[in-house]
């Protein structure tokens, strides 16, 4: 698309009155996630991640002969021997699909501390089943637990090597009331999450995206490394080639995420065509539409968070869409107050694994569920959280489960236009809200 391009211009950043804002918030949200169960579960669960290999296979082996016992003590001896060799070709299988998953450059998260946490529920399974032993008898237990265990292994290799393989596109058109009746529409790409370990498939896919669907513009919303290799210099390496791939006639943008994520991704961005906003807004200017990029470090203090936002509102123009990059869904209260009109987040990955009909187990915002995938509105503020491309870190499995990794491309203007010609291969047409595929059909 033929655009003219005005320079943008900064509106002085916000400088709270601490020495450093990221690292003030970087204080303030690690003491704050540190505090939460879910960190202290996903550090604990980490800990295997530098275990030898033998003591690894030692806790399988231990885990599973505690199991065979609970079923000796409760009258099915006969069948223990059945249930070791049962729990032990499951490992096998589990051990398998983790160790193919770096090859099939899907994910690359140490082994031990993935393999154990599968164990946990395959042993919980065990155990439970035992119990129905004294009323169903053991054959009908065993068989019951067999037929999970069997299914658990279809799950596992599906939410490992099926669903983080391809990448969708979400498409959505949206109104922006702000632009001249004869301006023609903008065309933005938002990337959440990509959380980058080692450059792989996902990175190459994005990458394809970035070129191909040729966007207007190009908004990124925090956590570029895993949270696993935050101090990994070649998945600081890697991020920074993919973000130096990216290119838009009207700019890439971007804010940083979490700040144990992101603690020191800010050193991907010099000398890069990306900028990083940091409590800051950019006016853009293009074919008579005005936008106002309103970009914010996450601290996830919702309270100081949003402070500062009203702060930099106060200075925009008030015929500008307003755009307002930050990493979570949380500021959505205060968004809708001073008449955001699109916000653009990720940070809860739509859960990562989801269950039908309940959604997200976790979501990680301090808003629970309340925002947890895809498009809300409120008053005149559209939110999109982003279910991200990358995979969580430290003892999370790295898994995808009825939440595939995506970008979304969202048009805005009175019309949807056509999907280029060079895209087309990758992505059909889709009605607003509705995901795409892209990526190869195995």
């Amino acid at each position: 698309m033929d655009m003219e391009r005005s320079p943008s211009r900064p509106i002085s950043p916000l400088l709270p009155a601490e020495d450093d804002p990221y690292a003030y918030a970087l204080r303030r949200a690690e003491d704050a996630l540190e505090k939460r169960w879910l960190h202290k579960v996903l550090v604990a669960l980490n800990a295997p991640a530098g275990w030898p290999p033998w003591a690894v296979a030692g806790v399988a082996l231990a885990g599973s002969g505690l199991m065979a016992m609970s079923w000796q003590a409760l009258g099915a001896g006969a069948w223990a021997p059945r249930l070791l060799l049962l729990l032990a070709a499951v490992a096998l299988w589990d051990a398998f699909v983790l160790l193919a998953q770096p090859r099939m450059g899907l994910a690359f998260g140490p082994f031990g501390s993935q393999f154990v946490i599968l164990q946990i529920p395959r042993w919980t399974a065990a155990f439970l089943a035992g119990l129905l032993v004294r009323w169903w008898g053991a054959a009908p237990a065993f068989a019951l637990l067999a037929g999970i265990e069997l299914l658990a292994a279809v799950l596992l290799a599906w939410g490992a090597w099926v669903e983080p393989r391809r990448v969708e596109v979400t498409q959505s058109s949206l109104d922006a009331p702000a632009f001249p009746p004869d301006a023609p529409p903008l065309r933005i790409l938002h990337i959440s999450d990509l959380h980058v370990e080692r450059w792989g498939r996902r990175e190459e896919q994005v990458l394809e995206l970035a070129r191909q669907l040729r966007p207007d513009l190009i908004l990124l919303t925090g956590d570029y490394v895993n949270l696993s290799n935050v101090d990994d210099p070649q998945a600081h390496a890697d991020a920074r080639r993919l973000l130096a791939g990216m290119s838009a006639p009207l700019g890439v943008y971007a804010v940083l995420g979490s700040p144990p994520v992101d603690r020191n991704s800010a050193g991907l961005f010099p000398d890069l065509a990306v900028r990083l906003l940091r409590d800051e807004v950019h006016l853009l200017e293009a074919g008579g539409r005005r936008l106002a990029i309103i970009g914010m470090d996450c601290s996830h203090d919702i309270l100081r968070d949003g402070e500062r936002l009203r702060r930099l509102c106060a200075s925009l123009p008030v015929n500008a869409y307003r755009i307002l990059l930050y990493h979570s869904p949380d500021l959505m209260p205060a968004a809708v107050e001073l008449g955001i009109d699109l916000y653009l987040c990720g940070h809860t990955h739509g859960g990562q694994i989801r269950l039908p009909l309940y959604g997200a187990l976790i979501t990680s915002s301090r808003l629970g569920k309340r925002y947890e995938m895809g498009w809300y509105r409120e008053g005149r503020t559209h939110l999109y959280v982003s279910r991200g491309v990358g995979l969580e870190g430290l003892g999370a499995p790295r898994l995808r489960l009825l939440c595939r990794p995506e970008v979304t491309l969202v048009t805005l203007g009175p019309a949807d236009p056509p999907i280029n010609a060079g895209a087309r291969g990758l992505c059909r047409r889709a009605r607003e809200g509705r995901s795409v595929h892209y990526g190869p059909s195995s």
